[in-house]
C-alpha cells in the first residue's frame, strides 16, 4: 500500500464524512448531520483554526481513496513562550490499519509543526485504544499529565 497525505479539499466531503462517522462511532459519540457539516465548514475555511489532512491509498482502483484523516490546530504555550500543534482527531479506516496511514498522518502533522517552528505536537487518546497507543509510543513520548474537563 502506498499512502499520500495532503490537505483536505472541497471534493473530499463525502469520503471524509464516511471516515468521520466511523471515528465518532469508535468513540461512541453521536454525529448528527448538523455537527458533521459544521466541522467540515471549519476544515475548509482557511480562516478557522481547525485544519485537516487526509491519507489517500494511491494503489486503490480510483487512485484517490481516502483511508484516514487528521484534524489539528495551533495553541499557545505560555510557560514555554511558544506555540504547539494539537492533533484533535486521528482516524484510519480499520481495513487499512497497520499499513502506515496513521504514521504518515502524524508525521505530516509533525512536518507542519516544524515548518511553523512550533515547540510541540500533542494529542490524547483513550486508555483502551491499544492499537493506536502502540503506534503513538513509537512516535512520541507519553506524558505524566492527567486530563480533566468540566462539561458545560
Amino acid at each position: 500500500m502506498s499512502i499520500t497525505v495532503r490537505p483536505a479539499a472541497d471534493g473530499d466531503f463525502f469520503a471524509w464524512l464516511g471516515l468521520y462517522e466511523k471515528y465518532a462511532a469508535f468513540y461512541e459519540t453521536a454525529l448528527t448531520d448538523e455537527k458533521a457539516l459544521l466541522v467540515w465548514s471549519w476544515l475548509i475555511d482557511p480562516g478557522h483554526e481547525e485544519s485537516a489532512l487526509v491519507a489517500i491509498d494511491d494503489e486503490a482502483d480510483d487512485g484517490n481513496e481516502l483511508v484516514g484523516l487528521a484534524h489539528y490546530r495551533e495553541f499557545a504555550r505560555p510557560l514555554e513562550t511558544d506555540r504547539g500543534l494539537f492533533l484533535d482527531d486521528l482516524y484510519v479506516d480499520e481495513p487499512v490499519r497497520g499499513h502506515g496511514a496513521g504514521k504518515a498522518l502524524i508525521e505530516a502533522v509533525r512536518g507542519i509543526a516544524q515548518e511553523r517552528k512550533l515547540g510541540v505536537v500533542q494529542w490524547i487518546t483513550a486508555p483502551d485504544n491499544e492499537t493506536a497507543i502502540h503506534l503513538y509510543d513509537e512516535l512520541g513520548s507519553r506524558t505524566a499529565w492527567v486530563t480533566y474537563e468540566i462539561e458545560l
